[in-house]
């Protein structure tokens, strides 16, 4: 049977050099995906499965040393190739102290970079680490349930990948055109989008978030929400 093909997230955003990398790797049996910018680039690798991801450093909303960062405290193993203009052996250190498999400066030729794309594959991945934890909640990604002080909690859809992703950007503000964007697909100029948010960031809490004393989810007055990297 063939194997499928391997999945490349590209996340860069200039567009020129992101179509030229589509169609390179396209043209060599590659599945791409392109992210545009660090917001979007961390949303899509945390939230669907790619068998590499090729990371520009200088991006707009978020920078790709963050999103590295960020990946790789929510135990991501995904191999991460850093594709950036930045040429110094302090930013290279920085990139591979960071978390990152791989560097490469640009301009580069398509033929090395899928030679490094395979030599990092060859390598193998870990087993992916599918829990996320905070608090007393723990939330199995493969099994789609949540347990809170041990009990399983019943949620719909929507709830768990609200909570996911609020999991997955902890430490981190989450705003309410974040949620708006990667969860309802929708723009802020949607004017009922706010109060949709709120009534399922209240019945999350109602299942998750009880306690008055260790409250898992910090609402930020004119920001949004936050869940701090150390929950009691």
């Amino acid at each position: 049977m063939e194997s499928p093909p391997t999945r490349v997230l590209v996340v860069e955003d200039e567009v020129k050099v992101s179509d030229a990398l589509a169609v390179g790797l396209r043209a060599d049996g590659f599945h791409v995906e392109v992210a545009s910018d660090g917001a979007e680039g961390f949303f899509a690798a945390s939230s669907r499965e790619f068998d590499i991801v090729l990371l520009d450093w200088m991006l707009p909303r978020r920078s790709g040393i963050e999103v590295l960062a960020a990946l790789r405290r929510n135990q991501s193993n995904v191999p991460v190739l850093m594709l950036t203009a930045r040429d110094t052996l302090e930013d290279k250190i920085t990139g591979l102290d960071r978390g990152a498999d791989d560097y490469l400066v640009k301009p580069f030729a398509i033929a090395e970079l899928t030679a490094r794309i395979r030599a990092l594959l060859r390598r193998g991945r870990p087993e992916a680490v599918t829990l996320l934890r905070a608090g007393a909640i723990e939330l199995d990604r493969m099994a789609r349930k949540v347990t809170y002080q041990g009990a399983l909690v019943e949620m719909t859809l929507r709830e768990f990948e609200l909570l996911e992703y609020l999991l997955l950007h902890r430490g981190e503000h989450v705003t309410r055109e974040m949620l708006a964007r990667d969860l309802w697909k929708l723009s802020r100029r949607d004017p009922t989008i706010d109060n949709v948010i709120d009534v399922y960031m209240a019945r999350l809490r109602r299942k998750v978030d009880a306690d008055p004393a260790h409250r898992l989810v910090q609402t930020i007055r004119g920001v949004g929400f936050l869940v701090h990297e150390e929950t009691p």
